[in-house]
């Protein structure tokens, strides 16, 4: 036994922790739990905790359905919401099959595969989440068929008195409870809507950050008697909901993104990076944006970017390199303003990540950057320029994925067969409703 796993042994008795929950995701990134009694956690740490994998979206097929949960010791944390008579705390776990070898059908697996081949290229991965969400007066539609938000506040907002305020206050207080470091937090566009950045972390534990990230904001809501959601467009009218994410790569101490005299202070590492991203977002557009409601959020207006493109400081690219400061080339990035924050983390930063890294591996060359608003050009303009567009709709982004050899390649046969699955079925279960639109649109005319 290693210390790290003494460590959780003792904190559960020292603490009087009565339950220890052990996380893990589905294909599509819902949160899975079991709740464990403290004398059975070493147990788990040695031979893993055996589940029906069959029971779970993507995980196995029923005749392979014996699956082991084995606790990553380094992430336990006290779960600071569910009070201190009882307390309760959580573990990420990895996948195994029966024989303890990685499942395939593992998300966070997924993840650390390529987090495996960018360490055998000398980088480590360090990424920092911007993530948005709506709060709502309740999970219920309003008397005019849509979500009522806390407020009406924008940008930067600063609401006397408002619900939002208080929420964020609570809600930072209990992500750091839980180990999260949080940047800053403010009041977004929409009504309701909110963001809260996390730190620099790698990409891992980034990954498992916003897991717990969205649980912390649901599990406050619910105290604070409104409503969260990580919906990308709740509202037609309003801004959806991103996951900006900041990249860098480092080997060893130093930031391979940075060179100083470069334009933008950019290596050809940096730059054949953020090729490879250009080159194969359409591909992975899928795993990023994975929900027919994500392309309300990319085609609905708003500033979510729908065309590749990349350019410095330019927040209507698909890709922004940040304005450089003098003497911080450590803080060198680039940051992916396509992704919604209702993903699966581990398999869009595994996509991203991916792409980035065959853009390296392959020396591909970037194209030139959009110096213009790639949002305000017209659409010949943005042909003649080569922004071309992303996936239009769930179904073109899951035809784009089916021909993408790389994603099939990052994800494996198991999650890029079941993720497909998945997301074939609700395009087909989307296509075949009749929503309120059409029937206020047609019903009365037809």
């Amino acid at each position: 036994m290693d210390r790290q796993q003494e460590f959780v042994l003792r904190t559960i008795e020292e603490r009087d922790v009565r339950f220890v929950r052990l996380w893990f995701t589905d294909v599509v990134g819902s949160m899975k739990s079991v709740a464990l009694a403290p004398a059975e956690v070493e147990g788990a740490f040695e031979e893993g905790l055996g589940f029906d994998g069959s029971s779970i979206e993507g995980m196995s097929r029923i005749y392979e359905s014996d699956m082991l949960l084995q606790p990553d010791p380094s992430t336990f944390q006290i779960l600071p919401w569910r009070g201190e008579t009882e307390p309760t705390s959580r573990m990420f776990c990895d996948i195994l099959t029966p024989d303890g070898l990685p499942a395939a059908a593992d998300s966070r697996q997924v993840l650390k595969r390529q987090l495996a081949v960018a360490s055998e290229m000398g980088f480590t991965c360090y990424t920092h989440p911007e993530i948005e969400f709506y709060l709502l007066r309740s999970s219920e539609l309003g008397t005019d068929g849509y979500p009522v938000p806390v407020d009406r506040g924008g940008y930067f907002d600063h609401v006397t008195g408002g619900v939002a305020q208080d929420f964020r206050r609570t809600a930072v207080t209990m992500l750091e409870a839980v180990g999260i470091s949080v940047e800053f937090s403010h009041h977004e566009n929409g009504p309701g809507q909110n963001e809260i950045d996390l730190r620099y972390a790698d990409a891992l534990q980034t990954a498992d950050n916003v897991m717990t990230f969205r649980t912390v904001i649901k599990e406050v809501a619910i105290q604070q008697g409104i409503y969260a959601t990580f919906m990308p467009k709740p509202f037609s009218d309003e801004p959806g909901s991103g996951m900006h994410t900041h990249f860098s790569l480092f080997e060893g101490d130093t930031n391979a993104f940075f060179e100083a005299g470069r334009e933008f202070q950019l290596s050809d590492t940096a730059r054949q990076f953020i090729a490879g991203i250009l080159r194969h977002a359409p591909e992975f557009t899928a795993v990023t944006n994975q929900f027919v409601n994500s392309y309300k959020r990319l085609w609905g207006g708003g500033e979510a970017p729908s065309h590749r493109s990349w350019g410095h400081n330019n927040r209507s690219a698909l890709v922004r390199v940040p304005l450089y400061k003098p003497g911080k080339g450590q803080s060198a990035r680039v940051e992916y303003r396509g992704i919604d924050s209702a993903t699966n983390p581990y398999l869009a930063y595994a996509c991203l990540l991916g792409a980035g890294l065959k853009g390296i591996q392959e020396g591909y060359e970037l194209e030139p950057q959009a110096e213009e608003d790639v949002w305000g050009l017209s659409s010949a303009e943005r042909r003649a320029s080569g922004h071309d567009p992303l996936p239009g709709s769930l179904h073109d982004a899951i035809r784009a994925m089916e021909e993408s050899e790389l994603v099939a390649d990052i994800l494996g046969e198991q999650v890029y067969t079941s993720f497909l699955r998945n997301k074939r079925d609700e395009w087909e279960a989307y296509r075949q409703n009749v929503s309120p639109f059409e029937l206020r649109r047609y019903l009365g005319i037809l």
